[in-house]
């Protein structure tokens, strides 16, 4: 075989560019369900009626929904670079939570 020795020939012919673009896509369908989300809070704080409880859940829902998105801009940015940083952990935890506590207001607002 060709090329040099103990290296993979398809590793050598892997185009670097494509883990960051399906990573950014990742980013991108995931803010799109946290705003699917965010907007079903407030349809559902509208057609219910308007209490206390049902406000501050809205509103708990846009502001993690409005950090998460801060979140998914930063590494989509930082993505776009050549050669991307690693997601740095503390990054990593608060989009997770983030996203957890998003689904949780949800999932809260449908009951």
């Amino acid at each position: 075989m060709g090329g040099v020795s103990g290296a993979d020939p398809v590793a050598q012919d892997r185009d670097p560019g494509l883990q960051p673009e399906r990573t950014r896509l990742a980013w991108r369908r995931t803010t799109l369900s946290g705003t699917v989300a965010a907007v079903l809070a407030v349809k559902t704080l509208l057609s219910g009626g308007v209490s206390v409880v049902g406000v501050l859940g809205c509103a708990l829902c846009l502001l993690l929904w409005l950090g998460f998105l801060r979140l998914a801009h930063r590494r989509m940015v930082a993505l776009s670079a050549c050669r991307p940083p690693a997601l740095a952990p503390r990054t990593a935890t608060a989009a997770a939570l983030s996203a957890v506590a998003l689904a949780v207001c949800a999932a809260a607002l449908v009951f």
